[in-house]
């Protein structure tokens, strides 16, 4: 691999994954919650019982926790040890699906997967959060490159070596540790989906080898008998409530539509989706020529498609359901996207000036939303991320233009660089102006109190996600304030929480104005 491109690979990895992850504060209802947990379970030392909040909390099991709680203890607590571990993760995933590349269609597609998997819109949000989802992709994508070599290892049947036996037993017992139960049933069913198109069935029994299955309850199975060992109602929360419920009902007041998953996988690959016309292209042939029984690709295809199906009928759906398809699918974008860059057709051509295109219908979208965005938003006005958004069309002229000229390897070259560079400079420049809008870290600085002084604190029609957030970063579980109670001396509100107070006859003067969302009012007597 020339020097070049090793470079490029590394910075990628640097940009996408690890650079600047404190530049905004937690966001959401999840990562301070998640962020409280693991920060608690490093202070506390116990290992076993997730706590939010001091009481035992078993949304999630346990592996997000412990990769943070070691974190917070080697970093220190703050945003970069909380994000950490889905950063790490996903350069494992990545790493992992090369590797899958590299065996099963070359070095050029193993290059690709370690240029665009990095740089995918669902891959750099994820490895970003503090939550579990990376996790549980990463532990499975190295499942599914494990389980790959056990029915490809010998290329004729046979037996499986031991050590991907292994690796496969213990990375499902990782996934299972990251969210449950759903990676059973997510390795389960694509296995079982190759089987069903294939008829290899013998093939896939491999995968139920008394070493995978061992080595898999060693890694999973004890941490759930300790806990629930210790905490009798974890069996009903975690997998009653939190899986079972999740899925057949909408108690969590996740509804969406049947086909919800289809555009969030299209946007998930952007800004290389286009490349799906090769992967189409690809699946044609194989149908025509009937060799899909062979075909590696199949397998992963299959692990790319069944947690698309399987989610869609829940009655419980968010993005991050779909998060395991994309490692996979990348893998596929990568063997088409070599395969057509060898041949140097017309199609070639034509794909890379769509993902010209793309780039350029990104950058002119996002021109579009952000000149609506108030002054309120962090960008103080529509001038600040004009360079970028110009940058990005740009840019994208010139990928298509390549790729038009006969260079589509040159052109894409130049857009895993274009996301690099404008990812970088929003690291830099954009998300220190969003903080304040987008998290509670700068709203909770003005409510922290000297050391040693008490002071009372609650909140007042706040959004949940502020709530959770500033709970974070103050240290305490703040408590809304309802008007039959005594006043506090400080509040916590928005806009419409204060327009509230007003009609209420409570009097108070905003001392931090940082944002709309979290505004700290301190209460007259």
């Amino acid at each position: 691999m020339p020097g070049w491109t090793v470079l490029l690979i590394a910075a990628v990895f640097y940009i996408c994954f690890f650079s600047h992850l404190d530049a905004l504060g937690l966001v959401g209802p999840d990562e301070p919650r998640y962020a409280w947990v693991a920060r608690e379970m490093a202070a506390s030392g116990d290992w076993v019982t997730p706590r939010l909040y001091g009481q035992p909390w078993f949304e999630k099991p346990i592996l997000y926790y412990w990769s943070a709680a070691l974190a917070f203890r080697v970093f220190g607590v703050n945003e970069f040890a909380a994000r950490l571990p889905s950063a790490l993760a996903a350069a494992l995933a990545t790493l992992a699906l090369a590797w899958a590349a590299l065996r099963f269609c070359g070095f050029d597609a193993a290059r690709i997967v370690l240029l665009i998997l990095p740089t995918c819109v669902g891959m750099i949000g994820f490895a970003r959060a503090a939550t579990p989802d990376m996790l549980f992709t990463a532990a499975l994508a190295a499942a599914i490159v494990a389980a790959s070599s056990v029915i490809w290892s010998p290329p004729n049947g046979g037996r499986a070596g031991p050590l991907a036996l292994l690796a496969f037993g213990v990375f499902l017992g990782g996934a299972t540790l990251a969210k449950g139960p759903a990676a059973i049933v997510l390795a389960g069913g694509s296995a079982g989906l190759w089987a069903l198109a294939t008829r290899r069935w013998r093939a896939t029994f491999q995968l139920a080898h008394p070493l995978a299955i061992l080595a898999f309850c060693v890694t999973a199975l004890p941490w759930y008998v300790l806990c629930a060992l210790r905490n009798p109602q974890f069996v009903r929360i975690f997998l009653v409530e939190h899986n079972f419920q999740r899925y057949l009902t909408p108690v969590f007041h996740h509804p969406q539509p049947f086909w919800f998953f289809g555009p969030i996988v299209l946007l998930a690959l952007l800004p290389w989706t286009v490349l799906l016309i090769g992967v189409a292209r690809d699946a044609v042939r194989l149908w025509q020529e009937k060799r899909w029984a062979s075909s590696p690709a199949v397998f992963f295809a299959c692990w790319s498609l069944f947690p698309v199906v399987l989610f869609s009928f829940s009655k419980s759906k968010l993005p991050s359901y779909i998060l395991p398809a994309v490692p996979p699918l990348a893998l596929l974008l990568a063997r088409s996207t070599a395969r057509l860059l060898e041949c140097k057709g017309s199609l070639a051509r034509w794909i890379g000036a769509g993902i010209g295109i793309t780039c350029v219908a990104l950058g002119a979208s996002a021109g579009l939303l952000l000149k609506q965005l108030s002054a309120e938003a962090g960008l103080a006005n529509w001038q600040h991320a004009r360079g970028w958004m110009v940058t990005l069309v740009v840019g994208g002229l010139v990928v298509a233009s390549l790729a038009l000229l006969r260079r589509p390897t040159a052109g894409l070259l130049v857009a895993v660089a274009l996301m690099a560079g404008l990812l970088e400079a929003g690291h830099r420049r954009a998300l220190p102006r969003l903080d304040a809008s987008l998290s509670s870290r700068r709203a909770a600085r003005a409510g922290q109190a000297p050391p040693g002084m008490k002071v009372s604190l609650a909140v007042y029609h706040l959004q949940r996600a502020w709530r959770y957030g500033l709970n974070f970063y103050l240290r305490r579980e703040l408590q809304e304030w309802v008007p039959e109670s005594p006043r506090p001396e400080w509040l916590y509100t928005n806009r419409a929480g204060l327009a509230e107070l007003q009609r209420l006859g409570v009097r108070g003067t905003v001392v931090e104005p940082g944002s709309p969302e979290a505004l700290l009012v301190r209460v007259e007597p």
